[in-house]
């Protein structure tokens, strides 16, 4: 499989700049992201990527556990050095995912607020095929680092029953296999150029594309944790997403989001 990666790596190495370069492969780990952060701090290149066909204690957003059997997904984490990128970093790398993912095999994946990207699956229900996990380290000089975590479900699997219904993969919505090398170098493709956006201050341009594949982005109702909840509005120019509820436009960054 290591060689599949690296040859998908090699064809597309002008479109990638440093991203995935160099690739640490690994059948099983406990997580990327936490690998990524252990070489980054031991000075690892902008670009550096680990890569693994299962992860014993993958995470995602609000330290809830991903999950990540063997063959079933790809699980990929990418040291950013760009310290101009940071802001928007989460966002950029759900549009990548979701260019990436269209890219390779045309499916229409869009993105849902903040880190999730998902598929229609008819009738107006969204189901998530992949989501990002950004994490950063700073020091006395600002930012140091930092890893973008992707995760994307590959092909069937015997989801817990709490996401059940509401995951999916790629190969299930297609009707076929896929193949991993192919949408993982498609993303870094489309993660390279939206960090060089961010470090030329093209963050209109990264927060423009979000928002054409986020339909839900505006216009959906939800429910946010510590508030009473509304309608979406789009986002800030920092990224948060915008709910217009009874007292007026409400900025959301963090906590939980239920969409209705």
């Amino acid at each position: 499989m290591r060689a599949q990666f690296e040859d998908a790596l090699t064809r597309t190495r002008t479109r990638r700049g440093r991203l995935g370069e160099p690739l640490h492969f690994y059948h099983e780990i406990g997580s990327t992201n936490d690998e990524a952060v252990r070489l980054a701090e031991a000075g690892a290149a902008h670009g550096t990527t680990v890569v693994a066909s299962a992860q014993t204690a993958g995470r995602g957003r609000l330290g809830r556990t991903w999950f990540s059997p063997p063959d079933a997904g790809l699980y990929a984490s990418v040291v950013v050095r760009e310290r101009r990128a940071a802001p928007l970093l989460t966002l950029a790398g759900g549009v990548a995912v979701a260019e990436g993912i269209r890219a390779a095999v045309a499916l229409p994946a869009e993105i849902k607020w903040p880190n999730d990207i998902v598929i229609d699956s008819g009738l107006g229900k969204r189901r998530k095929l992949a989501g990002i996990l950004t994490e950063a380290s700073s020091g006395a000089n600002g930012l140091q680092f930092a890893v973008v975590g992707i995760g994307i479900n590959l092909s069937a699997a015997a989801y817990p029953p709490e996401i059940a219904d509401r995951a999916t993969s790629i190969s299930v919505e297609l009707g076929r296999a896929v193949e991993a090398p192919l949408i993982l170098v498609e993303c870094l493709a489309a993660l390279s150029e939206r960090i060089a956006q961010l470090a030329l201050g093209e963050g209109g341009a990264v927060l423009r594309r979000w928002l054409e594949l986020s339909p839900s982005a505006i216009g959906t109702r939800v429910e946010c944790e510590g508030s009473a909840g509304g309608i979406t509005a789009g986002i800030s120019n920092d990224g948060a997403l915008l709910v217009r509820t009874q007292a007026g436009i409400e900025a959301i960054r963090s906590g939980q989001v239920r969409w209705l």
